[in-house]
Order: structure tokens, then sequence, then C-alpha cells
């Protein structure tokens, strides 16, 4: 037995498929189907039942799933302390960050991080804030970027950004030569908002509550470059960033008031997880860069 034998195991227990964990891991279904064959006659265990349309885990099987799981993290973490020894020679960063932050921002500071440690690779996953505090506290990314605040008992964190979310809207709108305006003014208004998985639907809806409506939604989006087409075919106003209410000339950008909203950008990552040295130097790396901002 080998680790390559658990791993493929535990691809297999998560998709309830040999077709799907063989495509997953890019070989063969015969391959694997042979993995876990030679596992379950080393064992002397059935670790799935084959005898139903879907794969199901026995009794063995999932005592023996529980413990492939802790010794893969322990051989993951074996890794990273061996990368930890060369120097920072190589290693791997899995960040999470929502679609909605400004685009042109951390490609510069990857770009000079890159340059100072070349051999270090970055996984990016493009989520919601809640799709990234899950994936962070499951150890499916290593650091997120998310609105806060956040749950302090699960994550260590750092705030880098503030600022105001303005209104949108198409240049023939009736609020559209106004520099201001109150969000109650805004109760007859057809909405356009991220979908379920972004904070900032939730501080959205929450904000218009508290100036005494409820916000008439017409449709969601993950895309605020969508949301902006949307609002110049005039099917709804919308609320964004203001670092991406610039990036539009066709739309107007309107500030809100009474009251105003703003949101507050800031790294997490896990207080139960390790964090391999290559992931350390980057938060080090981006603190430092982002205080010079």
């Amino acid at each position: 037995m080998d680790i390559k034998h658990l791993q493929y195991f535990i691809e297999v227990a998560n998709f309830n498929s040999f077709t799907r964990a063989a495509d997953h891991l890019f070989i063969t279904q015969p391959t694997i189907s042979k993995m876990i064959k030679n596992l379950e006659t080393e064992l002397g265990v059935e670790l799935f039942d084959r005898s139903r349309k879907q794969l199901i885990l026995t009794d063995a099987g999932r005592v023996v799933l529980e413990q492939a799981k802790l010794i893969d993290k322990a051989f993951h973490n074996l890794e990273t302390e061996m990368d930890n020894l060369l120097g920072l020679k190589k290693g791997h960063i899995r960040i999470g960050l929502p679609p909605i932050i400004e685009a042109s921002f951390f490609p510069r500071i990857l770009s000079r991080f890159h340059q100072d440690y070349p051999n270090i690779t970055f996984q990016l996953v493009e989520d919601g804030s809640k799709k990234i505090e899950e994936s962070v506290q499951n150890d499916l990314i290593d650091i997120g970027v998310i609105v806060l605040p956040t749950n302090n008992t699960l994550f260590h964190h750092f705030a880098f950004l503030e600022e105001d979310i303005n209104l949108i809207v198409h240049p023939s709108h009736p609020h559209a030569c106004g520099k201001e305006i109150d969000l109650a003014d805004l109760e007859n208004e057809s909405f356009i908002l991220f979908n379920k998985d972004y904070v900032l639907r939730d501080l959205i809806i929450s904000s218009c509550n508290e100036a005494g409506f409820s916000p008439h939604i017409v449709t969601e989006s993950s895309r605020w470059d969508f949301i902006e087409e949307m609002v110049y075919c005039k099917l709804g106003v919308a609320l964004l960033p203001e670092s991406l209410c610039r990036h539009d000339e066709r739309i107007k950008t309107i500030k809100v008031r009474n009251p105003s909203i703003s949101w507050n950008l800031g790294f997490i990552w896990s207080k139960d997880h390790y964090l391999s040295y290559a992931a350390k130097e980057w938060l080090k790396y981006t603190r430092e860069a982002l205080s010079h901002k």
C-alpha cells in the first residue's frame, strides 16, 4: 500500500463513482478500479458495496476513509514542511477571491511576489464570501478574501479595504442628474443584486430594510460587469462598490446616504488548519504591500 492507493480511494468515495474520480484525477477508469481492488485485497475487506446502482461505502470502507483522510492530511503537511526546508524555493498557495473586487490590483501584487519567489504557484478560486469562508474552513483553500466581519473563533483575519457602495443607473433615469440620494428614495425601483452566495447582497437588503422598505429584486447575477450591462439596458438599478463603478462611462454613479452603505474587505485563514510557509510569506508580503498602497 502507498499513499496513492489511499488518495485514489478518497476520490472515489468523494464522487461515489470510479468514472468521475478517474476523470477528476486524469487517469483511466480501469487504473483506478485496479488500485482500489489492490487496496481491498491488501486490507482483506470490501470498501464499496457494488451491488447497487450507486456506489456506497461499506462499514469497513467508512472506517478506512476516516483514517485515509488523516493519513493524506499528514502526508500533505509533510510535503509542505519539506518545501519549507528548501527556503520557499517551491510551494503552492490556494487563494479565494470574490469576483466583485477591482480586477487589476491583485495581479500586480502576484506579479511582484512571483518575481521574488518564481517557483511558488497559485490556484485562484473565484467565489462569493460565503463559499470562500466554507472553503477555508474545509481546507479547500488556504487564504480567502471576504467581506468582513467574519467568525473570529474559526478564522484569523486582517482588513485591507473599506469603500462606499454606490448606486448606478442608466443616464436617462430620473435620478441620474443627482450626485446623492437617500436610500429610501429607491423604494419603488427594481434592483439587480448579486446572488445569495455574496455577503454584499445581504448587506444591501439589510440597509434597505433599515431605510424602511424591502427591495424589489428583478434579477440576480454573480458578475458585476453583467450587472452593469443590465443597468445600461434599463432592466433596473444596482448598488456596487465604488471601485467598480468607474469602469463603465455609459452609466451614472450616485452616492447613497441615509444610510450610507460601505463594505470592508479582509483576508481570512483558518485557526484549525496548517498554513504553509509559502502561504504565510504571501500574507506577510501582501499585508506590507497593502499598507503602502
